[in-house]
């Protein structure tokens, strides 16, 4: 079964942007599930996205307060496809991200986090695959406001394309920059 995934994090609503973009928005309602790795800031857009996304699968972030923080875990795990996933919002700074993730999640194919804004795409020594969206609100010191889209087949991710979250444009690669 094949499934499409978007993913999304940082959206800082409604302090950096008061809404989504509509691309953002046609691609949620397009996706099979939508991953949200943090930092919402308000109950709005958790309710907004819980009503217009198939399925969705949500973190609390590290500015997203106590009602938020009630109603999202720390750390969220699904099983799609025969892909182990795991999110959070944080993974501290990018020296030793990769060796730390794996001994975070050994039991993980693909981790999803967010937090520096930054797009992020590598796989570690044991093949862990992290992946973090950029932010669709807030491009900070990136060129583009972005998100990820993936295809999940027969077990593995078959497509893993960064977007720009304004135009859906596909931008390039994201290459763990932060």
């Amino acid at each position: 079964m094949t499934l499409d995934v978007v993913i999304i994090a940082d959206t800082h609503l409604p302090k950096r942007a008061q809404a989504l973009p509509e691309v953002l928005w046609r691609a949620i309602e397009r996706a099979d599930v939508v991953f949200h790795a943090g930092d919402w800031v308000d109950g709005d857009t958790l309710d907004a996205l819980q009503a217009r996304a198939r399925r969705m699968v949500g973190v609390w972030g590290n500015n997203d307060g106590p009602e938020l923080r009630e109603r999202l875990p720390e750390v969220a795990r699904v099983e799609l496809d025969g892909v182990r996933f795991a999110m959070t919002h944080e993974t501290g700074q990018k020296a030793g991200r990769e060796r730390r993730m794996d001994t975070l999640f050994p039991d993980t194919d693909v981790l999803v986090f967010g937090h520096s804004h930054i797009p992020w795409d590598t796989t570690t020594p044991t093949g862990l695959r992290l992946l973090n969206p950029g932010s669709p609100t807030d491009r900070r010191r990136q060129p583009r406001v972005t998100y990820l889209t993936v295809r999940v087949d027969a077990g593995q991710l078959t497509r893993v394309e960064l977007r720009d979250a304004r135009t859906g444009d596909l931008v390039p690669d994201a290459d763990g920059a932060d």
